[in-house]
């Protein structure tokens, strides 16, 4: 170096000067290299001295990057350091760059490896060049100096000992302050990742995950667009939801067909230059949106198992084509969304399951409580709501203590009990007081509950509430007989509620009641109807009827309501024969007492009826019960009781009334046509 900067003892004074300058250039090359590890501050400042110490117009200080396989400089302008990149094969740098051999190009447009465009763009003529590989101290060349059109001749080997000469000393030098950058750009890279990663990690909601990530992917790669398809398993589809900048909603793709497809398949990454080159790209998705693909990015969405969830895709980077610094930062975003499908489709499955379990709870007729270890309330449902009285405000989050309090202290004591033993309590048809002072026969259990591994994690309080089978069965009994009412309640049937059936109606009152009244004090009538009543209903309900109502002197009953049996017809007519014979006994007591005899008559009449469910005052008590109206014929009925009224002791005349309105012996639910017993 020193040979081709002072050349022999016998050069003048001015050429010694020179050499002398060029060795000072060198210092401060040294200098300028090691003051500052920055290509921002070394590039520019050492083309400055290159274009100096050579008398050159320009000069470029090409560095090679490996990962987009291009030689890359900084130039200073107006608004700051700006980049030029060329691929690292094209003209004299890359030449040059590839042999590792400097070359003295004395007249550029007679070289085919030179680019006129560039001159004519810029205004500026190339006359010649002079380029130098750029080495390291392991002698690998890290790119390339070039400098242009010398002003004072042309370039000589004398030039390209001091290029080389220049360029090796400033290698080590840039080379480390490249790797320092390299490394403060992964930093700023892996913090915008994480950052990004971390933004679409909190999100739990699939359709909202999948707008997020194809509008991170086009912020990370600086893209026009992005789409994620995910993987169907039930269908071996590919779907996407969202297509980033167009109106489509849902795309579905065979999990094998196209470029995804080819991606998802292999599950490798697919960097494709030319989409429209690609015989696997489908144009028809380009020509209905109206948007141009020029390259895409397709890197597959795989799991820490090695499952494949999808495949994101980017298209068109801004600008340029996509390198390995954008395959490298795409992989590495694969990687966090696929924990972040699987975080989505897990919440997904949770709220499934959570929303499973609260439709079983809100349709459970049971009330259920649960309560966590401390007995502080976590859940009831509105069977509990209902038969506690209370509402989720007053129970959700407050000691089983401070709810059941004083007024139901036992179910705490139950609690209690279990917590104590690990064992379940059950307590059969027991009152549970109401805050609006009202009264709930419920059977209650009180059981631990367990995780998967059979620890307590707290405690459950399932309620059955009986009350309403008490009130039907205390109602019912006023009415039909004990046997009755449980076959009523056995059935499942909700007896107090409307319903179409076939029906018998029997009819019964007193003759000239209103005579017998009025030489009779108020007590003695009331008395004689609770006797009278009371005496003709046992009847009944020996038959399997039911007492619907009382009419002032008569009463009107059912059979084959709200029970439907074969021999209802028969059965009314049994018991007409029974309510007779009874009335015998019935007045022969009167007669006892010295009272005159009474007189009833009886109808009867079988069709289809209607339940109506309503209340009822009978004896000077009020309750719920079934009243059973003719849907046939109002008017029959009304018939049958004004024959009745006429018949008293006519048993003749009674059995003309039945054939009358008794159903036709085609019908399969008589065993016997009424008329044929001949009462």
């Amino acid at each position: 170096m020193l040979d081709a900067l002072l050349g022999d003892d016998s050069l003048p004074a001015a050429a010694a000067g020179d050499a002398i300058r060029r060795l000072l250039v060198l210092l401060e090359v040294a200098d300028t290299v090691t003051r500052r590890l920055s290509l921002d501050h070394q590039l520019p400042r050492l083309i400055e001295l290159i274009v100096e110490v050579l008398d050159a117009d320009r000069a470029t200080l090409f560095l090679h990057d490996a990962d987009a396989e291009e030689l890359f400089s900084r130039v200073a302008g107006g608004e700051g350091v700006s980049e030029i990149r060329i691929p690292q094969g094209v003209g004299v740098a890359g030449s040059v760059f590839g042999s590792g051999v400097g070359e003295i190009v004395d007249d550029a447009y007679r070289d085919p490896r030179f680019n006129p465009e560039v001159d004519r763009q810029t205004g500026y003529r190339t006359r010649s060049i002079l380029c130098a590989p750029l080495r390291n101290r392991a002698d690998q060349v890290i790119g390339v100096t070039q400098v242009l059109n010398k002003r004072s001749g042309r370039f000589t080997a004398g030039d390209m000992a001091v290029l080389e000469a220049i360029s090796r000393h400033a290698a080590s030098a840039l080379e480390q302050a490249q790797m320092v950058e390299r490394l403060e750009q992964a930093r700023r890279e892996e913090l915008e990742l994480l950052a990004i990663t971390e933004a679409i990690s909190t999100e739990l909601h699939l359709d909202t995950l999948l707008v997020r990530i194809v509008a991170a992917a086009t912020e990370l790669l600086d893209a026009e667009r992005s789409s994620l398809f995910v993987y169907d398993p039930s269908t071996d589809e590919l779907w996407s939801r969202v297509a980033e900048g167009t109106e489509q909603q849902q795309i579905r793709i065979p999990a094998n067909a196209g470029i995804a497809g080819a991606v998802f398949a292999s599950g490798e990454v697919l960097n494709i230059p030319d989409a429209y080159a690609d015989p696997r790209f489908n144009q028809e998705v380009d020509r209905r949106s109206g948007f141009r693909t020029r390259n895409m990015l397709n890197v597959p969405v795989i799991d820490r198992t090695g499952e494949r969830l999808g495949v994101l895709q980017v298209l068109n980077k801004r600008g340029d084509r996509f390198t390995q610094v954008d395959i490298r930062r795409l992989k590495a975003f694969s990687a966090g969304i696929a924990v972040a499908l699987e975080n989505a489709n897990l919440f997904s499955d949770v709220l499934a399951l959570k929303n499973y379990n609260e439709s079983i709870l809100k349709s459970l007729s049971n009330g259920v409580v649960t309560l966590d270890r401390q007995c502080v309330i976590v859940k009831v449902n509105e069977a509990a709501q209902r038969v506690l009285g209370l509402s989720s405000e007053a129970l959700v989050d407050r000691p089983a203590e401070q709810v059941f309090g004083n007024l139901n202290a036992w179910i705490t004591r139950s609690l209690e009990f279990v917590a104590r033993m690990g064992a379940t309590d059950y307590h059969a048809d027991t009152d549970l007081k109401q805050p609006d002072g009202g009264l709930a026969s419920v059977n209650l259990t009180a059981a631990p509950f367990l995780d998967t591994e059979g620890k307590s994690i707290g405690y459950m309080l399932v309620f059955e509430d009986l009350t309403r089978e008490k009130r039907v069965r205390n109602t019912m009994a006023r009415y039909v007989a004990k046997e009755v009412v449980d076959q009523l309640l056995a059935s499942g049937e909700d007896v107090l509620e409307g319903s179409s059936l076939v029906a018998t109606v029997l009819f019964a009152d007193i003759r000239r009641f209103s005579l017998m009244s009025e030489t009779m004090t108020p007590r003695h009538t009331v008395s004689m109807l609770n006797e009278f009543f009371t005496e003709m209903v046992e009847v009944i309900f020996t038959r399997g009827g039911m007492l619907d109502k009382y009419i002032g002197d008569g009463l009107m009953a059912i059979f084959g309501a709200p029970i439907v049996g074969s021999a209802d017809a028969d059965n009314a007519l049994y018991v007409a024969n029974d309510m007779v014979r009874a009335l015998g006994l019935f007045n022969t007591r009167r007669a006892g007492r010295g009272f005159e005899p009474i007189e009833i008559g009886i109808g009867l009449a079988t069709g289809e009826v209607r339940r109506i469910g309503r209340g009822v005052k009978a004896h000077g008590t009020h309750g719920h019960r079934q009243q059973c109206e003719p849907r046939r014929s109002a008017r029959e009925c009304h018939q049958i009781l004004r024959y009745a009224r006429a018949t008293s002791g006519d048993h003749r005349r009674r059995a003309e009334i039945t054939r009358r309105f008794a159903p036709p012996r085609s019908d399969p639910s008589q065993r016997h046509h009424p008329a044929d017993l001949g009462i």
